[in-house]
């Protein structure tokens, strides 16, 4: 990795200013930078009086990194990790599990997109339901106040052919697994992200199962306005960060995307194309608000077809 001062010359933002910063905080390289905690990073600069322009230039560093191709991984290494069966969480809908061939696979992301009212934000809460109850634990990163434990509990008691016993206890094991935590901005997601990769290396959460983000796109649609560089480097950072996870740890980690206008009057995903090739899985929800059904459709899929389509009803 080359050392930051020999990006000077390349990039104003990177400037003498800038290295002596990152100097102060042990960081020479571009190796040290990655290996360096980015939230408290961020937070530093508000000491120094150029605090803008140090942020710019972390960013800067981001989108160097970004640039920089993904390394190879030779073919017994892609064997390796085919050969470990990794599991599929239930989604607590048997017709999405029969969609996807049995629910949410472990070391994938797999990204919810839909409208308003398409079942989201349901989908999440029984997930998180499902696997609680019965795989381990769930963190669950709300960002707009969706998360429901009144609608969680009502789920679990739904369970037919238990006792009044049986609920009781299947209701306390769900809400014991599920740790929920409010994430407005995506500094903050940063520091949390962080914070759960050391705990999963250190095995400190080691039975944490599924990551749940609700929604993703409310906490990057802020930092891309304006065209600049900087907010899309964040969010491939991001990605980036939760595919690692993800992969390193086996843990299944589930995002919901919201729509926006398109050409012609149609409508797309949120978050633009850079983010559309970051998550293995999108799957579009809509609701026939008639028939009072919603759909799944595949948009991109490892294993499945674009456009397969499966038709189901949420509790």
């Amino acid at each position: 990795m080359p050392l930051l001062s020999s990006l000077e010359r390349d990039y104003p933002l990177i400037d003498s200013d800038f290295c002596k910063f990152c100097a102060s905080h042990a960081i020479l390289s571009v190796e040290d930078f990655l290996l360096h905690d980015l939230y408290v990073l961020v937070i530093s600069t508000e000491q120094h009086h150029n605090s803008e322009r140090l942020k710019e230039g972390i960013t800067q560093v981001l989108t160097i990194i970004n640039k920089q191709h993904q390394p190879w991984v030779d073919g017994r290494e892609l064997l390796d990790d085919a050969l470990q069966n990794k599991r599929f969480l239930p989604t607590g809908c048997r017709s999405i599990d029969a969609f996807l061939h049995g629910g949410l696979k472990e070391g994938y992301l797999t990204e919810l997109v839909g409208t308003s009212s398409s079942g989201k934000t349901q989908i999440c809460l029984q997930t998180a339901s499902a696997v609680a109850k019965n795989w381990g634990k769930i963190v669950f990163l709300d960002s707009g106040n969706s998360f429901s434990p009144k609608r969680v509990a009502q789920i679990v008691t739904q369970t037919p052919d238990l006792s009044a016993y049986e609920v009781d206890k299947a209701l306390q094991q769900v809400m014991n697994n599920i740790l929920c935590m409010s994430v407005f901005d995506i500094f903050t997601l940063f520091e949390v992200l962080h914070q759960l990769k050391n705990n999963l290396r250190s095995q400190i959460d080691k039975h944490i199962k599924m990551l749940i983000i609700d929604s993703i796109s409310s906490l990057i649609t802020p930092i891309l306005g304006g065209g600049g560089a900087q907010g899309h480097a964040l969010m491939v950072s991001v990605g980036f960060l939760l595919k690692r996870l993800a992969h390193e740890h086996d843990i299944s980690i589930l995002v919901t995307n919201h729509m926006v206008g398109g050409e012609r009057g149609t409508s797309k995903p949120a978050l633009g194309e850079s983010w559309r090739s970051i998550p293995h899985v999108r799957l579009l929800l809509s609701k026939d608000h008639i028939r009072n059904i919603r759909s799944m459709s595949v948009l991109r899929h490892p294993h499945m077809a674009a456009g397969d389509r499966v038709e189901f009803e949420l509790q």
